[in-house]
């Protein structure tokens, strides 16, 4: 199959994009810049355009078959100064539907948009927070757009948790030095609450499945390990040989601030994915800890005691 990763120089893009060709598809991505030269997804045919800007063509998408589109916009995207609601308006709930319909236009037959959960595991947000607002209507629109010959299903994932090859995540780099104790001026603590975690490797698998089998107009959430952000923490620590005790303490952290837990600081999300839709997308449970000692090794090299 001949499909296009939007958004695939990043960490979910581009390990769903290195999982599809490791399967034997024709895989190319799109994103604003450059893959990071160390990364394998560097090597791989490339579409430089920007779907918020309208730099992507109808003519650059009529020779996929297929998209999967993982590059929707979250905090870390918002430019410094700018209004985030209406960043998040202009971003999600305008740009992915249009760009969307674009594909359609092109002659793509199939997309998965790959959302967020917090629409459908706290709807009373959508009214409340801009963010979770234009996640809903970003999926929403999207689906509205199938037609009997255009097939578009919504994956929507929690924290996710993950490495690439040759990629670095600059938050998960963090994460290792904090757990080795060389960030002495940030306290070792977890703030309170919780959420329901994947890996890249099993969102990648459930992207996949959803190619294959899901449902046009479906939205399906995905998930994998409920864990207190204590225990998120614990693992990393755990990961890197340390055996302190991380305590809980109600207020805000800097490595996991309160802006980019919607729900808020003290609240736990936790929840089970349906069991026949975790089956049909096919993707394995389980992971997090796996994860979390590949991310250690990634930045073993990188991060020195």
């Amino acid at each position: 199959m001949k499909i296009l990763v939007v958004g695939g120089t990043g960490l979910i893009g581009g390990h769903v994009a290195l999982h599809l060709q490791s399967l034997g598809h024709d895989v190319s991505i799109a994103a604003r810049k450059h893959a990071q030269q160390e990364s394998p997804m560097a090597g791989m045919k490339l579409l430089l355009g920007d779907y918020v800007s309208c730099t992507l063509a109808r003519n650059d998408l009529a020779e996929f078959e297929a998209v999967v589109f993982a590059a929707g916009n979250d905090i870390r995207h918002v430019p410094p100064g700018a209004d985030q609601d209406r960043h998040w308006e202009r971003a999600n709930t305008d740009a992915v539907p249009r760009f969307i319909a674009l594909a359609r236009d092109a002659g793509v037959r199939k997309v998965v948009y790959v959302g967020s959960f917090y629409p459908q595991v706290a709807p009373q947000l959508v009214e409340t927070n801009g963010y979770v607002r234009s996640r809903h209507l970003a999926d929403t629109g999207a689906r509205a757009l199938a037609t009997p010959q255009f097939s578009v299903c919504s994956v929507n994932a929690p924290f996710v948790v993950g490495s690439v090859p040759g990629l670095d995540v600059p938050m998960f780099q963090v994460y290792v030095q904090y757990a080795k104790g060389l960030l002495p001026s940030i306290p070792i603590f977890a703030p309170a609450g919780g959420s329901n975690f994947i890996s890249t490797q099993s969102l990648s698998e459930a992207i996949w499945g959803a190619l294959q089998r899901g449902e046009s107009g479906r939205a399906y959430l995905v998930g994998d390990e409920n864990l207190t952000f204590q225990a998120y923490f614990q693992h990393f620590f755990r990961a890197v040989g340390n055996d302190i005790r991380v305590p809980v303490l109600n207020q805000e952290h800097p490595l996991l601030p309160d802006a980019a837990i919607y729900t808020g600081r003290g609240n736990v999300v936790s929840y089970e994915p349906d069991l026949a839709e975790t089956a049909l997308l096919g993707y394995r449970r389980g992971d997090i800890g796996r994860a979390i000692e590949q991310i250690v090794d990634h930045y073993n090299e990188k991060v020195r005691d």
